[in-house]
């Protein structure tokens, strides 16, 4: 499934209509009918209830007056409270206010303190509240009347559904700026907006429910808009099924280079991960000192000692050459979970990089290893993965984590455009995008999943999947299996979970999908 910003869903809207004779009118009368019906799924019926619908100069409001006309033909008593002037409203709104009007629906303006009583006493007996005051064109500051308007809504703690998304959240960034109303159920037209996936919009939302309205598939589809959700759908596409000849070979040989003193545990984890993920073979390779530390835990990898200058960590000629060595017999490289940043080790890690001509995945360390120099990731001699959580990607780029999540899908896009890397930036709405401008967003996963080792598990989940699918669709796959691998868990345990739990039900994850695939056939 696509996912719109503002810009594009307008452009859709207008391509209806000149190609389609789809006029606006048509798709707001569809979109009132759609979320009258959400409206009576919010409530089980809407017969007999007492609804307050909330209607801005716009769009939104058009289709909010469209709603209120449906749902009091079905039964429910209506109370509308308009926010600007009549003559204010837009062309399509005010033609759908005039049909309100003519069935005799009590529409109120907010101007003196009487009106904000009627409200207030209004809000205090209504049994659900219906939001079409600002639609996905806002952004910016909230004018005063609005604010205590969504203010009120939010105090009244009634069952809210919004239209399109909630009033307050900018739709491009899921910003809001000072406040945004809480809702239940959001139906959004079309498609989803990047603000209903990214906080604070993604807790505003509450269950997104997402209709067409009737605008036809070839235009929600188009291949211009370049943000999509990574869903079962697009998952069960993903990762081929295995024949009965497979052998381990085939599924992949994965190196992976981790670990240092006092960080053994992120290199256990993300080479387990890579087995979990369904690699063939993954060879672990670690400072000599602590490879007897890690030999003794993991039966299943092959760890290799790597030769040290100095204690505990990664460094020097030796190391360099003895892992070159190492990578040519592999299909794929991990480097980075628990390394360190000792200099020696951060220049071991931009030297290797530079050398290895095999598909690479770069976490944590590693990526920290080009902080303040990330141009020098475009002459890498391959297309590389990095896996960086919010503060390891503003570390990269030399912003602040509040500077990045402002414009963080054009930061993110252009960032793997301009350094010829594939971006895997975890948050609790993950975002891969690729060099060619392609974002794909992921909502798997949950708040236990925000514990110490999660990133480890999600890098090695990636390398072992690299040889299984192609190694351009190995991230997109990864975050996949490892968010419903975290959502398994989080069935089970709750919010305590351990890295070890998401790990351990990689396998459950990988099963449920290939069922999926199965049932599909």
């Amino acid at each position: 499934m696509k996912i719109a910003t503002s810009e594009e869903m307008r452009n859709i809207d207008r391509l209806a209509a000149e190609e389609y004779g789809l006029p606006e009118l048509l798709l707001m009368e569809s979109a009132g009918h759609r979320v009258a019906q959400a409206m009576e799924h919010l409530l089980g019926t809407v017969a007999g209830k007492t609804i307050c619908v909330l209607a801005g100069s716009g769009n939104n409001g058009g289709d909010a007056f469209a709603a209120a006309r449906y749902l009091s033909n079905m039964g429910a008593k209506i109370k509308i409270f308009l926010t600007c002037e009549p003559e204010h409203l837009k062309t399509t709104a005010s033609r759908m206010k005039k049909t309100t009007d003519k069935m005799g629906l009590e529409v109120h303006r907010l101007e003196e303190d009487r009106d904000w009583n009627r409200l207030h006493l209004a809000l205090k007996f209504t049994d659900a509240v219906l939001d079409g005051i600002l639609g996905t064109g806002f952004n910016g500051e909230l004018k005063k009347k609005v604010l205590r308007l969504i203010e009120e809504v939010n105090e009244a703690g009634k069952k809210v559904l919004a239209i399109d998304i909630p009033s307050g959240v900018e739709a491009d960034t899921g910003r809001v700026s000072t406040v945004a109303v809480m809702a239940d159920m959001t139906l959004t037209l079309g498609l989803p907006k990047v603000g209903h996936l990214l906080s604070p919009g993604a807790d505003m939302t509450g269950q997104l429910i997402v209709d067409d309205i009737g605008i036809p598939q070839s235009l929600l589809q188009s291949d211009k808009i370049q943000q999509s959700l990574l869903n079962d759908k697009l998952a069960k596409t993903l990762l081929p099924l295995r024949g009965k000849a497979v052998h381990k070979g085939d599924c992949g040989r994965i190196l992976v280079i981790a670990g240092s003193l006092g960080m053994t545990g992120a290199a256990a984890l993300a080479a387990m991960s890579a087995l979990r993920a369904g690699a063939g073979v993954v060879t672990l390779a670690v400072p000599a000192s602590v490879q007897p530390i890690l030999a003794g835990q993991l039966q299943e990898v092959m760890v290799q000692p790597v030769e040290e200058t100095v204690a505990g960590i990664l460094s020097g000629e030796q190391a360099l050459n003895r892992l070159l060595e190492l990578s040519q017999s592999h299909d794929a490289v991990l480097i980075g979970p628990g390394l360190g940043r000792a200099m020696e080790t951060q220049e071991l890690i931009r030297m290797f990089t530079a050398k290895v001509n095999k598909p690479l995945i770069m976490d944590a360390d590693a990526i920290f290893a080009f902080n303040h120099q990330p141009d020098d990731l475009s002459k890498l001699p391959q297309v590389p993965v990095l896996t960086p959580h919010l503060g390891e990607m503003a570390g990269l780029l030399g912003v602040s984590v509040p500077e990045l999540r402002e414009s963080l899908l054009p930061i993110v896009r252009e960032a793997a455009a301009e350094y010829q890397c594939i971006l895997v930036v975890k948050s609790e709405c993950t975002l891969i995008a690729y060099p060619d401008g392609m974002v794909f967003l992921s909502t798997l996963g949950n708040p236990g999943m925000a514990t110490a080792g999660s990133g480890d598990v999600l890098a090695g989940t990636i390398a072992g999947l690299m040889k299984q699918t192609e190694s351009g669709l190995a991230p997109l796959m990864g975050v996949y299996l490892h968010g419903r691998a975290g959502d398994i868990a989080y069935g089970e345990k709750g919010e305590g979970l351990l890295a070890g739990d998401i790990r351990e039900n990689l396998s459950a994850a990988l099963k449920e999908l290939r069922q999926k695939q199965m049932t599909a056939l």
